[in-house]
């Protein structure tokens, strides 16, 4: 057998060959462009490398053009977590000398000895693996969209707590176009006092308000003209500059949003497995893409649900040493499926009897909040596995036997 470890870097990267002895059979230098990967697959095949027996590379990333070049065919590709291979490294030398062909030699030699211990990159379909980019992409935007949002608030604290009482009534209130017309109209509480009633109906219609105009205008007039503290003239100007500025930036990212979501709502339904993902109770087609894009549709990726559940942190860990022995909840974990994971358990609490009475049973057996949700998780998580493992839809009834029953027994 032959092993390929490859150190990559931003313009070039180190390639090491090594066999079953630990002997370094090869080691170049290439650039990160469409000649350097063609001296890497030409180095490849001149060791042996055929679509039959390919060679299997270990690297420290999972995304980029070099990983797409090498997962053509049948190739294995290992992701090694740059913290292992930093404990690799220590096995080789006690005088902790790093450099980058070594570095691609220790990868090489990871693969060499201990490949059962790590897991290839899986072989997700085109579709599966561009659903995990626009769906990550969505709920990066989102998470951005928050953030941005949080510091608006936090800022219009600080001199302008009106615009901030006038929005209160409107779900997502800062992220709707009407705060924004209205914050790019008065970026001061002192101008947005000044405002008439035809302004403020002006400034909605700009927004794409076709009702209740007159009656939120009214509102409006009302909340800007009331009794408020203000800060000095010169410094309520610049604040509402800085507002401006930061106003700029939660549109774009409203807008980013928007948009990664209608093209998550035209890819996702196309999948295969969209149909039984959409058939649980609590899941909706960003909340369901989301769920494919870190599972992947390789049947092949986790050997059974308990390595799915420990992949999405939902199942405890236990932690054990003389007499002492905790349980906890899991750090190490998927952070994005474990985020998906709560909004899908507190959604299904309404959406399904049988996911509601677990969650009450948890919390009678007393679990936090938090806690009966992550165990509600678990569960769930675990009969997606089965279900996309067997082509089989969600069942209430299978799934939450118990529930349905004591659920009957209290109609009864």
């Amino acid at each position: 057998m032959i092993y390929c470890g490859i150190d990559w870097a931003e313009k070039t990267h180190d390639v090491a060959l090594v066999d079953d002895t630990s002997q370094l059979l090869a080691k170049r230098h290439i650039t990160d462009d469409a000649t350097g990967y063609k001296i890497l697959l030409d180095l490849l095949t001149e060791y042996g490398d055929t679509a039959q027996n390919p060679i299997p590379v270990a690297i420290e990333t999972s995304r980029g053009l070099l990983v797409a070049v090498l997962r053509t065919g049948s190739r294995q590709v290992f992701a090694i977590n740059p913290m292992a291979a930093a404990r690799y490294r220590d096995r080789h030398s006690v005088s902790r000398k790093k450099s980058d062909p070594g570095d691609a030699l220790v990868l090489a030699n990871i693969l060499r000895t201990d490949t059962h211990a790590h897991r290839p990159l899986p072989n997700d379909s085109d579709l599966g693996r561009a659903i995990t980019v626009l769906a990550r992409a969505q709920q990066d935007a989102t998470w951005n969209r928050q953030q941005i949002s949080n510091q608006l608030r936090s800022l219009l604290r600080e001199y302008y707590p009106s615009a901030l009482a006038a929005f209160d009534p409107w779900r997502n209130g800062l992220c709707r176009r009407e705060a924004h017309e209205l914050l790019k109209a008065t970026p001061t509480p002192t101008r947005a006092a000044r405002l008439t009633r035809v302004q403020l109906q002006a400034a909605l219609k700009r927004a794409g308000r076709q009702r209740g105009i007159e009656a939120d205008a009214e509102r409006l007039r009302e909340v800007f003209r009331a009794d408020w503290a203000h800060q000095p003239a010169l410094v309520e100007d610049a604040l509402g500059k800085q507002m401006l500025a930061l106003l700029l930036q939660l549109e774009a990212a409203c807008t980013a949003a928007d948009q990664l979501a209608e093209a998550v709502e035209e890819a996702f339904p196309r999948h295969p497995d969209a149909e039984i993902i959409l058939s649980f109770p609590g899941l909706g087609i960003q909340l369901g893409a989301r769920v494919l894009a870190e599972l992947g549709d390789d049947r092949t990726r986790f050997a059974d649900a308990r390595g799915l559940k420990a992949y999405t942190g939902s199942s405890p860990i236990t932690r054990a040493s003389g007499k002492k022995s905790s349980i906890t909840r899991r750090w190490v974990k998927n952070d994005r499926l474990n985020a998906v994971g709560y909004l899908w358990a507190f959604s299904s609490i309404t959406a399904s009897p049988g996911a509601k009475a677990h969650y009450r049973r948890r919390r009678d057996h007393g679990d936090w909040h938090a806690s009966a949700q992550r165990n509600l998780f678990n569960r769930m998580i675990g009969q997606l596995y089965h279900c996309l493992q067997h082509g089989q839809l969600f069942d209430e009834a299978v799934a939450f036997h118990e529930g349905s029953v004591a659920a009957q027994a209290t109609a009864a």
